[in-house]
Formats: C-alpha cells, structure tokens, sequence
C-alpha cells in the first residue's frame, strides 16, 4: 500500500484469494450446469458440478466473514455516485447469490422422489437437507433461477472490469489483481 493515495489501495491478500478462488470455481460451474444437457451431455460433470457447488458454499462463507470483518478499499473519486451504488449492489448480490445458489442445489438433492446424498471428493458424504419434496421442486427453479442471474452478472461483473483497465484505464481492476499495483486515482 506504500505510496498509494487512500482510493487507490488494493483489496488484502485474503480477499484476493476468496474473490479469485470463488470466481474460478462459480465459473467452472456455471459452464458445467448451463451446458450439462447439451454440450457435456455422458461426461459425468454433475458430481464435480455438486462438489465445486460445495466448496463455493464454504468459501463464500468464509469470504461473507472476511469481507464483514476487513475494510475495503474506498471507490475511486472519480465514479459517479450511481456507478459506487451499483457497484455496491452487485457485490451483494454476488455474495447473495454464491450463497444461495449452492445452498438451493443441496435442497434440490436432498428431497424429491429420488433424494440423492452429495459425496464431496470422496471424502465423505453431505447429509440430506430436511426439505419436502415440494420445497426441493421449487429449489430447482430457484437454483436455474439463480444461475442464469449469476452467468448474467459475471458477463457485466467482467465487462465492467475490462471497461476500467482499458477503457479508463483507472487502475481498478489492479486492486483486485495478484500482484498487480494499482495506479493512483
């Protein structure tokens, strides 16, 4: 953070990690539950999908607490004040949605006419959530539901960030980078 003026600093290291393990992973998944029916119909994705779904749950917790815990850095003075309040709103919404979206596929699982018992990479098995078969149909929607707004804001999450490093070449996108230094604002 040395000689970086107070609206250039960079997020810490732990929510580079969570943001950038996260994002991977929903990514990942996203791909996998979009495309399990058409283009990677035989390949068997749907347990890693279920495993990876899992994980981000775990991770995104952990995140929630770091994030509820550890400052962020401050917006650029430059955003206008509706870019901040949109900013602001999508990452809650983000935080909402990794939240529950695995959480809605795990409901989805665990009732219905064939409740299903998630593995997690052979290590052990996840217990069934006590949910209805009524409230597991009405999970499956919410989770598509879920995932074609999360597919939606990573494209607009993305483009905003490529809109920052080579439109106004601010050096947003730099705080949130691995061992990237962000310009001043």
């Amino acid at each position: 953070m040395t000689g970086i003026g107070p609206a250039g600093r960079r997020y810490s290291r732990g929510a580079i990690a969570f943001h950038w393990a996260i994002a991977i992973l929903v990514i990942l998944n996203l791909i996998f539950g979009l495309l399990h029916e058409s283009l990677l119909e035989g390949l068997g994705v749907m347990p890693l999908h279920f495993e990876i779904g899992i994980t981000v749950l775990v991770l995104s917790i952990g995140r929630l607490i770091w994030r509820l815990t550890h400052r962020v850095p401050p917006s650029p003075y430059h955003m206008a004040g509706w870019e901040r309040v949109l900013s602001l709103a999508v990452h809650w919404i983000f935080y909402a949605l990794i939240i529950l979206m695995p959480l809605s596929g795990w409901a989805m699982m665990s009732g219905g006419p064939r409740p299903h018992q998630v593995n997690w990479f052979g290590l052990f098995d996840l217990p069934l959530l006590p949910v209805t078969g009524t409230f597991s149909g009405a999970s499956h929607e919410f989770h598509e539901i879920f995932g074609i707004a999360m597919a939606v804001l990573v494209v607009i999450h993305i483009a905003a960030a490529l809109r920052h490093q080579f439109i106004l070449r601010d050096g947003v996108l730099g705080r949130m980078l691995p061992g990237v230094e962000p310009k001043h604002f």
